[in-house]
């Protein structure tokens, strides 16, 4: 069915006998509201009252009313009301004529305007005057426009405006008159009286056009058959029309123009410049613009075509999905003729246009229109098979029926999966946009559910596990059994988490890391349940699960303690006696205890050590093992809380001689300690080493007694003596050369320590050297001292009986007083440390 913006009436039909009918045919018509005027081809003028309704109610007829005769001869050319005086102008016979618009009698006070060929009325001219209107004549004797004051009883000629050429037809709107005449238009302003030339046209007198668009715009017949749009100010905002060749007549009717040929009424858009409509008429004369539609006339007959209501309109094009049009239609009479639905008009329209780009696959296209729509995600929603299981049972769309609009989507997911994934990866699309804006606000459940359901069957991991893993509004009810039937168990362990439900989440996962479930979509699913434990603030659940993730792996499992915020730790003494069954975690937690958490209790670090020391003795790789002494005898070093009693008794039976020295160090047994080293280590340079670490932070004469001490055990030894002499030689500087040599065997050659004699001969001439070099700079510094001393005590100065003291402001009474390097008299209790 064709779109149609005007409905056509039959209301009136002259009646006339048959010797009459050339004579008295319609030449001119004119209309205010129910009240129509025709003059004819004999000077008559017949007055015609509109039913009610033209709706095609046959019972409803229009009436004559009543008829004058102006004269013999000489056909009525045009007729005009002005209903603020109930006055109807008549041009017959070259003259302008009133009469009463009910009575047509004449009206004696206004006499007849002669010589006009032309004229038009303009009610809007004077803004603010309602006691007369304007009225412009074109004279048939001069080649001028005047400018008539019309009044209830008077009127009069104030301007006159002149032209190079007669007027063949002419429109007013305001103070813009529009002139064609027989070879151009003219745009004249009817205060100034000024003129200017538009364009020319070829048109014979039948086919010039002018007519009055409103809001100072004029519509032209322009050359090339082109319908111009022109504005007051003589240019153009619109392009042009169109339109057919030979038109006779031209009307406006917002938002389409109507133009008139012989046999046929045309319908275009002043918003697209298409063509929208054609009504058959034969015969037909000429056009008169009403406030709904137009009127036309043949000789004998008189139609009516009535604009359709813009939303009616709207609905037919969305009928026969042209919604591209309605949108535009609709978009160009918001401006003029606001309706008051246009907003949840625009927003319905819009969506509909978006469904025509989705069943043609325009996939961003359709979603910008949904979006501008505020379309409720539930239609797109609604379309899709698997989807729809999602919806409320109480969901009614409110939009037409979609299933015939392009291919039914349960037919194209059993026919050809390829196309329906892009249909899917586009409600992900659009899901995705509209989520957690408030298009989408009454119905995130919907939402949700049906992205979870769109993400495993896209096998999108990622944007599943993000949905699940965030805040959501699934329903537990429908898309676990989806998840589970589709093996995601770990994306439904998080959605139980999302939802509060953190025991439920961790025993899934637990079955996926115990081959229980099989799903590949994550490969640490024991490092996030450690994760997840450790972030977690239910202490019961977190105990729970603790003996099964401490006996999968104590290393990584700890972290369930260690990895706590500081807000939310777990009472050390549980978490140790947990631990008791896991000497690797308990290790790796007491370490945490200390060094992470600077602990400085005595069982957290003598515990520590003792575990170093069980470590240690079970370890067999010899990389692990150096790695753990190491750490042992850091602690050992470093740490100032240990029992050292506790460790000792712990090591004492072992091989790990270095920590029994490090013991017995910390214990004051030095000399023991080197023993050891040295006869159970036997390791010489472990023992020197050992000299310089007990000697940090004490003073060099400590390090030089530990040196001389086990100097003194190598010497003990005959198979120790190379090992006396290399400490000697490298440690020439911490030895006094005075003790050494007598302590060393007579044996010795002087070759053999020459190494350790010329470092220490160097040591004790530094030494000697060293020590005039800071007596002689300490007898500098006398020196200086002495000279400020002279020089101030050879400075006279007055000492007056009220002398204040620069520092206490108290008078200077005692015999002793100090003078500053500036000259100020000071106590000398006052001078302080200066």
């Amino acid at each position: 069915m064709a779109f149609r913006a005007f409905t056509q009436t039959h209301v009136y039909e002259k009646q006339a006998a048959p010797k009459e009918k050339d004579k008295s045919s319609i030449q001119c018509i004119e209309c205010y509201e129910r009240n129509v005027y025709i003059g004819t081809k004999d000077a008559a003028v017949q007055h015609l009252i509109l039913p009610s309704s033209t709706n095609g109610d046959s019972s409803l007829r229009t009436r004559e009313g009543r008829a004058r005769k102006l004269g013999l001869s000489n056909q009525v050319a045009q007729l005009r009301a002005v209903p603020l005086f109930n006055h109807l102008l008549v041009l017959w016979d070259r003259s302008v004529t009133v009469l009463n618009m009910f009575s047509l009698e004449p009206v004696p006070a206004l006499k007849k305007i002669q010589h006009v060929s032309l004229f038009e009325v303009c009610d809007s001219f004077l803004a603010g005057q309602t006691e007369c209107v304007r009225m412009v004549t074109s004279s048939s004797r001069r080649k001028v426009i005047r400018i008539h004051v019309v009044g209830v009883d008077r009127w009069e000629v104030v301007k006159e405006v002149p032209l190079l050429q007669d007027p063949v037809a002419l429109a007013v709107d305001g103070v813009s008159l529009c002139v064609a005449t027989s070879d151009r238009y003219l745009l004249c302003d009817l205060q100034s009286g000024s003129s200017e030339e538009l364009f020319p046209h070829d048109h014979s007198r039948q086919h010039v056009v002018v007519t009055s668009v409103g809001l100072g715009e004029f519509l032209l017949n322009g050359p090339g058959s082109l319908g111009m749009f022109v504005m007051k100010t003589g240019i153009c905002q619109r392009p042009p029309l169109q339109w057919p060749q030979e038109v006779l007549a031209a009307g406006v009717c917002f938002p389409y123009i109507l133009t008139l040929q012989p046999q046929v009424l045309s319908v275009y858009s002043m918003v697209d410049q298409q063509r929208k409509q054609t009504v058959s008429l034969s015969g037909a004369k000429g056009l008169l613009s009403t406030s709904d539609g137009v009127l036309v006339f043949t000789e004998r007959d008189i139609f009516s075509l009535r604009l359709a209501p813009l939303e009616e309109q709207i609905q037919a094009l969305v009928r026969q999905e042209r919604v591209e049009e309605a949108l535009l239609l609709l978009d160009g009479v918001q401006g003029r003729e606001p309706l008051d639905s246009y907003k949840e008009l625009h927003k319905a329209i819009t969506c509909l246009a978006g469904f025509v780009h989705f069943y043609q696959q325009g996939f961003s296209e359709a979603r910008d229109l949904f979006i501008k729509g505020e379309l409720d995600p539930r239609e797109i929603i609604r379309l899709y098979p698997d989807a729809r299981p999602c919806l409320a049972e109480g969901f009614q769309s409110r939009l037409l029926d979609q299933g015939n609009k392009g291919r039914d989507l349960q037919v194209l997911w059993q026919e050809d999966r390829n196309t329906f994934h892009h249909y899917l990866a586009f409600l992900g699309e659009f899901l995705r946009a509209v989520r957690g804006t408030e298009q989408s606000l009454h119905c995130i459940k919907e939402v949700d559910c049906a992205l979870l359901r769109l993400y495993v069957e896209l096998g999108d991991t990622e944007s599943l596990q993000q949905l699940v893993a965030c805040p959501n509004e699934c329903r537990l009810d429908y898309c676990v059994p989806v998840l589970q039937q589709h093996n995601r168990f770990f994306a439904l362990g998080s959605l139980y988490q999302s939802h509060g439900n953190p025991v439920e989440a961790i025993q899934t996962w637990m079955k996926i890391a115990d081959g229980v479930h099989q799903d590949s979509s994550c490969s640490d699913v024991y490092g996030h349940i450690v994760w997840t434990l450790s972030q977690l603030r239910d202490k019961d659940a977190v105990w729970k699960f603790a003996d099964w993730t401490l006996h999968r792996n104590q290393e990584t499992g700890v972290q369930i303690f260690t990895s706590r915020q500081p807000d939310d730790r777990v009472e050390t003494q549980d978490v140790l006696a947990l631990l008791e069954k896991y000497p690797l975690a308990s290790l790796l937690y007491l370490e945490f205890l200390i060094h992470d958490l600077n602990s400085e209790e005595e069982r957290h670090h003598s515990r520590l050590a003792l575990a170093y020391v069980t470590h240690a003795l079970q370890e067999q790789e010899e990389t692990d093992l150096r790695k753990t002494r190491g750490k042992l005898q850091q602690q050992l070093w470093e740490s100032r809380f240990y029992d050292v009693s506790t460790v000792y008794e712990r090591v004492k039976p072992t091989t790990l001689h270095t920590e029994k020295a490090i013991l017995l160090c910390r214990a004051g047994e030095h000399t023991q300690a080197l023993q050891v080293l040295v006869h159970l280590e036997r390791d010489p340079r472990a023992a020197e080493v050992f000299c310089c670490r007990a000697a940090q932070g004490r003073d060099s004469q400590f390090r030089q007694t530990l040196l001389l001490t086990l100097l003194q055990i190598y010497l003990s030894s005959e198979d120790l003596a190379s090992a006396a002499a290399d400490l000697l030689n490298n440690n020439p500087r911490s030895f006094v050369a005075e003790k050494v040599i007598q302590l060393l065997p007579d044996s010795w050659s002087v070759q053999l320590l020459s190494q350790f004699l010329i470092g220490s001969l160097r040591e004790t001439l530094h030494q000697r050297r060293m020590a005039r070099l800071q007596k002689a700079l300490s007898q500098a510094e006398l020196m200086r001292h002495k000279v400020i001393w002279m020089q101030a005590s050879e400075t006279k100065f007055r000492l007056d009986k009220r002398q204040k003291c620069k520092v206490c402001q108290t008078d200077i009474a005692e015999p002793e007083f100090a003078l500053s390097q500036h000259g100020e008299l000071m106590h000398t209790s006052c001078t302080g440390p200066s």
